[in-house]
C-alpha cells in the first residue's frame, strides 16, 4: 500500500424506511451494499524519520572512521560475525541493520524504508511499528547466523519484515479495503518474489532477507492491526480491534523464537 492509499472502503448496507417514518422491514427489492471512503488514522511518522536519520548519521560516522583511523570501526564493532556471537557478542544479532557497506547500499534500504515505513507507522503506532523495525532486523541475522557464515550488514533484514508486515496487514484487513487489497498483496508477493530472486546474487545475504521477512510476518500475524469501523455513517472511522496485551505478547513470542534459535545453534555447535 503506497502513500496515496490513505483511505479504505467499507461495504455499509443502505437502509429502509418504513410507511410511518420509522425503520420498517426491507422492501422486496434486494439491498445493494455501497462503499464509503473512511480514512486512515492520520499520525506524523517520526519513527521511521528518526530510523532514517539514525541510520544516515552512523554511515557518516563509519565514512569519517575510516578516514580519520584508516578503518571502519563502528562496522568492526556491529557486524554480524558468526564467531563473535558465539563467543557472546549478541548485540551483534541487531546492530547490523543500522551498519551499510556503500552509499548505494544505504540509499537503496533508505529509500524502501521512506516508501513502507510511513503507511505501516500510521497504523501500527510508532511503538509497534519500531518492534516490528526490530524483530525484523533480528530475525533476519538470526537466519543468517543459522545458515550462512559470511559476515553481514545492512538494513535489509529490516525492511523485509515491513515488507511482510504489509502483506499480512493488507490480508487480514482484505474485508475492509475491498478489491484493491487483493491487487496490493500480489504486488507485495511481487516484490518480495523479485527481491529474494535479486538476493541469490553472489555478495548479498539473503537468508538474512528470509529471516526478516519469517519475523515480520510472524510479529505480524499475532500484533497487526485488525481494523474495524465504529460510528454511524456519514461519521465512521477506524479503530485498531486488536488488544494491547496481544501486541506485547507478540513481541515476547517472537523474540523468545529467535533467541531460542540462536541459543539451540550455539549448543550444539559446542559454543
Amino acid at each position: 500500500m503506497n502513500d496515496s492509499e490513505n483511505s479504505s472502503s467499507y461495504n455499509t448496507p443502505s437502509s429502509t424506511i418504513g410507511p410511518d417514518g420509522e425503520g420498517g422491514p426491507a422492501s422486496p427489492e434486494p439491498r445493494q451494499a455501497r462503499s464509503v471512503m473512511v480514512k486512515m488514522p492520520d499520525k506524523k511518522p517520526v519513527v521511521t524519520y528518526a530510523l532514517i536519520i539514525v541510520t544516515i548519521l552512523v554511515y557518516l560516522l563509519q565514512l569519517s572512521s575510516q578516514y580519520l583511523l584508516g578503518e571502519d570501526y563502528p562496522a568492526l564493532l556491529g557486524l554480524k560475525i558468526n564467531e563473535l556471537i558465539i563467543k557472546g557478542q549478541y548485540w551483534r544479532l541487531i546492530s547490523p541493520i543500522l551498519l551499510h557497506g556503500s552509499i548505494l547500499h544505504l540509499a537503496v534500504n533508505m529509500y524502501a524504508l521512506n516508501v513502507f515505513g510511513p503507511t505501516l507507522e500510521k497504523t501500527y503506532g510508532k511503538w509497534r511499528f519500531l518492534t516490528l523495525y526490530l524483530i525484523g532486523g533480528l530475525g533476519g541475522n538470526v537466519v543468517s547466523f543459522i545458515f550462512s557464515t559470511k559476515a553481514s550488514l545492512g538494513a535489509s533484514t529490516a525492511i523485509f519484515g515491513l515488507l511482510g508486515a504489509e502483506g499480512v496487514f493488507l490480508y487480514q484487513n482484505k474485508k475492509l479495503f475491498g478489491s484493491s487489497a487483493q491487487r496490493a498483496l500480489i504486488n507485495i508477493v511481487t516484490i518480495a518474489v523479485i527481491n529474494l530472486v535479486i538476493g541469490l546474487s553472489p555478495g548479498i545475504d539473503n537468508w538474512g532477507h528470509v529471516g526478516g521477512l519469517l519475523g515480520g510476518t510472524l510479529f505480524s500475524w499475532f500484533a497487526g492491526p485488525i481494523l474495524q469501523v465504529e460510528g454511524i455513517f456519514p461519521s465512521l472511522k477506524l479503530v485498531d480491534g486488536r488488544e494491547s496485551r496481544a501486541v506485547w505478547q507478540a513481541g515476547i513470542m517472537v523474540s523468545l523464537i529467535f533467541i531460542g534459535l540462536v541459543a539451540g545453534v550455539i549448543y550444539f555447535r559446542g559454543g
